[in-house]
């Protein structure tokens, strides 16, 4: 047993030979050995006796001895990588034992050998790996990688690791080495050394999965650029950004050295990108079968390992954007990353040519967790963000994207204005900096810099995937009810191919269904992840509208450009999100919802602020998704409604306006869309009616705008009232003819197939549109109707009563006239058509109506109605009433408003008479009805009247003659005329009254006694 402590009779000289010795594992003797390892260095030996030296090793032949060892071809000798590394460790134990040395001197004489055996372990080493020709290598071609990898493994390795790399398992770590290897040396000797280490972390995880062995090469990439070397190396690699004619985003993220690390998510990718293991496969196959817990156990280790990845790619971010040397380099990688997958906001996104959601969702976690600094509750650093950079930046092309208000040729105008130099050929001299390899110099900071990159990071990220899951959610609805009806005809007539396509469909479902909790998995159940993005999109409303001089209104007018060239998905992206996180338990938990609320209300009826109108209805969706009765932290949300300033000042009268700006969007489906929109809109002014101070300020508004926004809102939802019980109604119809068709079993089962297939497809159809228009319909009567308890006089207006009157009468006729029965249903519930509480609101809305009418002219209203009124209608729909027991007093008050209208009939019918042929000049040309306040349209000059045109101007503003814009401002009354008419009624009364005393005298004389003396009757 040896020992390296000096015996007396031991000089320096020989313990420093037995000390080299045992290190390099060289002799200079031709002595029996029983380790096989060591070598006899013969000819060194020879040629030190001929220089007459001694055969001891010594600091002086240190290096020779080395560079012979490394330089000659000895059996069973170990490759010089590995001899290298064993210098470097047995150097470090040989140190450990030197410490216990009694005689200092020695001691310290032995510890510089000691270090300068390492040092040239180190140097060589460097040497070697850079020049593998060098030295004869045994090992050379049994492996690519790079040797240093399982070293750099040991080193970063944790008792943590579920998956190891077989080649790290099997090698110590070195303490020591790889610190000295990469701190101490210059750049040139160790670029191509690190070039290939990040080459084959980059191979280790290209096809890895989240449950893949993604961990140790983050933790390695992490350790090499820690050191300056290891930083600038990277950043410095051909591969950091790749170059080329084909570059594409898709190209990025699997060539550049960070682009696989990105990759790893346990999202669904394009099969031959796809990563291993298979997420879906290995944690949700046949989910409906896993025990809750299991699942449960799959959504836990997902986020936990994804959340491991965007610590460490977080961390490798921040290391060099904290290196002043490599910030640029990381910047322009998330810019060209960025650029290259400008693509993926479009609705179809092409997976060849664009990185993956996985990527992006993962590089939005991680821009995130950079933005956390400055992302306090009360947003301090906003100051820092510069509008500025939207505009005048050479990084990102904010140009091509749709802005709030502004047209592309206003931005372009508005830049060339204030700033000549840049406006238009911003882009051009964006382009010629990036060719010539050159920036700008710009003075933005970080975090402006960083904001705006994360906000374009965030909106072809995160965001999107919100989308995807969304069509996906699509996806599995429609095909399970394709499903359900396949069964159903299966059941009936069994065949072949119905089996082949029942098949198929559970195949998708199940597909489908696996990607879905992958997206639950990485996102849904990453609450920390969700409540990062709210903080970011806080921090982003209220700097939005500090370009409008914050949360205050009315907004100024007009609206600032610096604002209406924003990009529009800086707003959307917003609403998405609080849309999306509304929807998942606990996700709005501790967030401050304030700042949002006050940029809805301010924004959500301004489209000369935000033009998009669909932009602006998700605003509604979004307090839709807040309304108390819906969420369960009712404290929170109610505050936001009944103690939120702005919320009560301006909530209700926005939502109004709202509801009529819907009408028209531009859209080729804005007739349909508007129906969805509206139904948000009616659920929370139902909400905010029963909130007392919010009834007060509709109350107030009613009465301000009579004839203005408020007429709009009544007129609108009177048409969507009519159009979505018509359409249900006729719907219902059609449906109790395929009902029929299919009932006849016999007929039925003799058609083809296909044709019994598509017959079931329109009777679902039929099925899901009448449940849809029926619920919208019963939710605007339902408005009317409490409404109408309370604000009466805009429904009693000149303009409104007939409309009114009409529509009562025609949902009258409906439900209670001789084709009533013809609309009854087996199950009238499953298609939110109820009969009975439809026909209670209608009254109720009469009732209201009449009872506010102090002028006695709706009776007279509900007469005219030609189409749909009939006395017989009144005491049907009252006897049916009692059979269902409403109110005795609501009846009554309805019986008498028949009365009053069957007599108003009886009196239109008489004055009719009396006006006999009317000149046409005095007969409305639209409803030909006898003019009562005759005007004129300015650009047509045609003569209407008014109250007619003023119910066309309610919902299109253009003349119904000529299609020129008019308002009812610019109605020119005709007094001449008015007169004229006004002479006729009254000579065709004289005229009238005339006859009738003729006719009475007449009568008069011609009653006489027997005698002819006297009348009979005085």
């Amino acid at each position: 047993m040896s020992t390296t402590t000096a015996k007396p009779q031991r000089s320096p000289e020989e313990i420093e030979d037995i000390i080299l010795r045992k290190i390099f594992l060289v002799t200079l003797t031709d002595s029996m050995l029983n380790d096989t390892r060591v070598v006899y260095l013969e000819m060194t030996a020879a040629e030190i006796l001929s220089e007459g030296g001694d055969l001891k090793l010594s600091r002086d032949l240190m290096e020779r001895v080395l560079v012979d060892r490394l330089s000659g071809n000895f059996t069973s000798a170990e490759p010089p990588f590995q001899y290298l590394i064993g210098i470097y460790r047995r150097a470090s134990d040989e140190s450990k034992k030197i410490s216990n040395m009694k005689d200092k001197l020695v001691r310290a004489q032995m510890e510089l050998v000691v270090n300068q055996a390492k040092k040239l372990s180190v140097s060589y080493c460097r040497i070697h790996l850079g020049n593998p020709d060098m030295f004869p290598d045994s090992d050379r071609n049994k492996s690519n990688v790079s040797p240093l990898l399982p070293l750099v493994f040991a080193e970063v390795s944790s008792s943590i690791d579920a998956f190891n790399s077989g080649s790290s398992s099997s090698v110590a770590s070195c303490p020591g080495f790889l610190e000295e290897l990469f701190r101490d040396s210059d750049y040139d000797s160790m670029e191509p050394i690190l070039k290939q280490l990040y080459e084959d972390l980059r191979g280790i995880v290209l096809n890895c999965s989240a449950l893949g062995n993604f961990q140790q090469p983050l933790r390695a990439l992490m350790y090499l650029i820690s050191f300056p070397v290891g930083a600038r190396a990277l950043v410095n690699h051909p591969w950091w950004i790749p170059k080329g004619a084909y570059l594409n985003g898709r190209v990025i993220e699997m060539t550049s050295i960070l682009g696989p690390f990105f990759h790893v998510s346990a999202l669904p990718d394009q099969s031959i990108f796809k990563g291993q293991p298979d997420v879906g496969q290995q944690c949700f196959a046949e989910s409906s079968r896993q025990r809750p817990a299991d699942l449960l156990s799959s959504f836990s280790t997902i986020k936990t390992v994804m959340n491991n990845l965007y610590a460490g790619l977080a961390d490798v971010l921040r290391t060099l954007l904290k290196n002043t040397s490599t910030r640029e380099n990381v910047l322009q990688y998330i810019e060209e990353v960025i650029n290259k997958n400008a693509s993926r906001a479009h609705i179809q996104v092409d997976p060849i040519s664009s990185a993956s959601s996985g990527m992006f969702v993962n590089l939005s976690a991680v821009m995130l967790r950079l933005c956390e600094p400055f992302l306090d509750a009360n947003s301090t650093k906003k100051d820092k963000i510069d509008p500025k950079y939207v505009f005048y930046g050479s990084r990102l092309d904010f140009k091509e994207l749709t802005a709030l208000h502004a047209s592309s040729e206003e931005v372009t105008g508005w830049l060339n204005k204030n700033n000549p130099s840049s406006g238009d050929n911003r882009l051009i001299h964006s382009q010629e900096a990036t060719s010539s390899g050159q920036r700008e110099s710009t003075n933005y900071s970080f975090i402006c810099e960083c904001f705006f990159m994360t906000a374009r990071v965030l909106n072809l990220g995160l965001l999107k995937a919100f989308s995807d899951f969304k069509h996906l959610v699509q996806d599995i609805s429609r095909c399970e009810d394709n499903l359900a009806t396949l069964k159903t005809m299966q059941e009936q007539t069994p065949l072949p191919r119905l089996a082949q396509d029942i098949a198929r469909l559970e195949k998708e479902i199940e597909s489908f269904t696996q990607e879905k909790l992958c997206y639950e998995a990485q996102i849904l159940r990453d609450g920390e992840l969700l409540q990062q993005a709210l903080s970011f999109y806080q921090l982003m409303v209220v700097w939005l509208a500090d370009r409008i001089g914050g949360y205050k209104m009315p907004l100024p007018q007009p609206c600032p450009m610096e604002f209406a060239c924003m990009p529009e998905h800086f707003v959307e992206d917003v609403m998405e999100l609080l849309i999306f996180a509304s929807r998942i338990p606990r996700a709005l938990d501790g967030v401050k919802l304030d700042d949002f609320m006050n940029f809805i209300i301010m924004f959500m009826a301004s489209p000369e602020y935000i033009r998009n109108p669909y932009l602006r209805a998700k605003m509604v969706e979004v307090l839709n998704c807040w309304m108390p009765r819906r969420s369960g932290s009712l404290s929170v949300t109610s505050t936001l409604f009944e103690g939120h300033q702005l919320s009560v000042q301006y909530l209700v009268r926005n939502l109004l306006k709202l509801y009529v700006d819907i009408e028209f969007t531009g859209s080729h489906t804005q007739f349909y869309d508007k129906f969805n929109i509206r139904h948000n809109i009616a659920e929370l002014l139902e909400y905010l009616w029963q909130v007392p101070v919010h009834q007060n300020a509709w109350k107030q508004i009613a009465k301000e705008e009579e004839k203005g926004v408020y007429l709009n809102f009544l007129n609108f939802l009177i048409n969507d009232s009519i159009f979505l019980l018509d359409e249900s109604l006729n719907k219902i119809l059609e449906l109790k003819e395929l009902e029929a068709e299919m009932s006849n079993t016999v007929e039925w089962e003799q058609r083809p197939a296909q044709e019994r297939q598509e017959r079931t497809r329109v009777f679902h159809s039929q099925e899901n549109i009448i449940r849809i228009d029926m619920k919208l319909a019963m939710e605007d009567v339902s408005m009317l109707a409490f409404t109408t308890e309370q604000i009466t006089a805009p429904f009693l207006l000149p303009e409104m009563v007939e409309r009114v009157a009409s529509m009562l009468n025609y949902f009258l006729l409906q439900l209670v006239g001789p084709q009533r029965k013809s609309l009854s249903l087996k199950d009238p519930e499953k298609y939110e058509f109820r009969p009975k509480q439809l026909l209670k609101q209608i009254v109720n809305i009469y009732v209201h109506l009449a009872r506010g009418d102090h002028e006695n002219i709706f009776p007279s209203a509900i007469t005219k109605d030609g189409r749909s009124y009939n006395d017989q209608l009144f005491t049907e729909a009252a006897n049916v009433l009692r059979r269902i027991g409403e109110d005795p007093r609501i009846i009554q008050a309805f019986d008498d408003l028949g009365k009053k209208a069957k007599a108003a009939a009886s009196e239109a019918m008489d004055a009719e008479a009396i006006l006999g042929d009317i000149p046409d000049e005095f007969l409305d040309p639209i409803q030909y009805t006898l003019m009562k306040d005759p005007v004129i349209l300015p650009s047509s000059r045609i003569i209407v009247d008014r109250p007619v045109i003023q119910r066309h101007l309610l919902s299109d503003a253009t003349d119904p003659f000529n299609r020129s814009h008019l308002t009812p401002d610019m109605l020119i009354p005709d007094t001449e005329l008015k007169q004229k008419i006004e002479e006729f009624v009254r000579s065709q009364q004289r005229k009238q009254h005339g006859e009738d005393v003729i006719m009475q005298n007449s009568s008069k004389s011609s009653i006489q006694s027997p005698d002819g003396t006297r009348p009979l009757i005085d």
